[in-house]
């Protein structure tokens, strides 16, 4: 070729290689040099083959695979190749190889060099892999913290045997859960407690896990009984649980809770709230047991009010507690929250049904509503018949 040609060629940043129909390498661009080091010379006849690879088999079968192609009439279209080759000092290009046939019945393969964009995509994707192992490895702590979480909520079928009948429809967000229901009975007192807790996922399973032991410590290490005073006590210990760091920032993170407490000997139930009510339906009728506007946790400097409201109890009385996040999913026609209001009458709409019946009349509510909508929140709802 002219000078003016090799120049041009020289500086493009691919090779042209022409084979001849025995095999034999007739030209290399002058590219050869810059890019893998040898001189064209080298890699005429069968330097192409020898010199630009080490493993015999990959040689022998590149070989016959462009031999293969050169007996064609006409050379199928073939999706571009790429190859690895060897360089004059012992590292690699990877070159993106492109063949048609050429005159005399050649043929010429051009290849752009695509070393750099072969390490980006290398490297990204150990770092998907790194990535998706990362993933792997957290999601698996988050079912083992599922397990752990399941372990500590108190068996459905304790309540159920303690009262003529119950449920519990406990759905979490996502794989574990911010929202807690506790269950424990003292001789003739059945406690019974639904917690929401900040934020929902791993920090409000991290806080429901607070909520367990700040739970059993009030309740069964010290005894206490009263509603109100269960909700004083659980306020102190979230916040010494809460507080322990030297640098001075309080903690701001909290509960919201709803405490009862059926007493079997006197027929009664004592309730206090920390902004979680309570719902009765009594012979149709709803009455709405309503809490203090306050939170366990935060606004540590404020003077909190938990006040106890008792009850008697009758026959076939029907208690629900709830955490927020069956009322404010969104879903329906207009994409709106379902809302309180809805819930209450939700639940007035059910009482001629057993409570497992209730349970799935809630499911069955609740996705109907959602249909594509995501869940935006942890659901809990118990409801107890005495």
């Amino acid at each position: 070729m002219s000078l003016v040609t090799d120049a041009i060629l020289e500086k493009l940043n691919s090779l042209i290689v022409v084979v001849n129909p025995k095999g034999d390498v007739e030209y290399v661009s002058p590219s050869a040099k810059r890019i893998l080091g040898f001189e064209p010379e080298q890699l005429v006849g069968d330097g192409w083959w020898n010199l630009t690879r080490d493993n015999v088999e990959d040689r022998q079968s590149i070989k016959a695979l462009t031999l293969q192609q050169m007996k064609q009439e006409a050379l199928l279209e073939t999706a571009p190749q790429e190859r690895l080759l060897k360089t004059a000092n012992g590292s690699e290009r990877w070159i993106l190889w492109n063949t048609s046939k050429g005159p005399l019945n050649t043929l010429v393969g051009i290849g752009h060099d695509i070393t750099d964009r072969k390490k980006a995509e290398l490297k990204l994707l150990e770092k998907n892999t790194e990535l998706i192992q990362h993933n792997k490895d957290m999601l698996d702590s988050i079912q083992y913290a599922s397990r752990i979480q399941e372990a500590i909520l108190p068996d459905v079928q304790q309540i159920k045997n303690v009262f003529k009948d119950a449920f519990v429809f406990y759905q979490p967000k996502d794989v574990v859960s911010g929202d807690y229901y506790f269950f424990y009975q003292r001789g003739n007192k059945a406690f019974v407690v639904a917690v929401d807790c900040t934020g929902h996922g791993v920090p409000g399973a991290l806080m429901s896990f607070i909520a367990n032991g700040a739970l059993k410590e009030v309740i069964i290490r010290k005894g206490i009984e009263n509603p109100a005073d269960i909700l004083y006590a659980l306020d102190d210990e979230l916040y010494l649980a809460l507080n322990k760091s030297k640098d001075g920032v309080v903690s701001i993170d909290g509960m919201d809770v709803a405490v009862g407490v059926f007493d079997f000997e006197t027929q009664t139930f004592s309730y206090a709230g920390a902004f979680r009510p309570v719902l009765v339906v009594r012979d149709n009728e709803l009455i709405e047991l309503e809490a203090s506007r306050y939170p366990i946790g935060f606004y540590a400097d404020v003077k909190k009010v938990f006040t106890t409201q008792t009850i008697e109890v009758k026959q076939d009385d029907t208690f629900y507690f709830f955490t927020d996040g069956y009322c404010d999913q969104f879903g329906g026609e207009q994409k709106k929250k379902f809302n309180r209001k809805q819930f209450k009458e939700l639940l007035l709409s059910a009482q001629d049904m057993e409570m497992d019946e209730q349970e799935a009349y809630l499911q069955y509510v609740l996705l109907n509503w959602r249909q594509d909508e995501p869940q935006v929140d942890d659901v809990l709802v118990m409801g107890i018949k005495f």
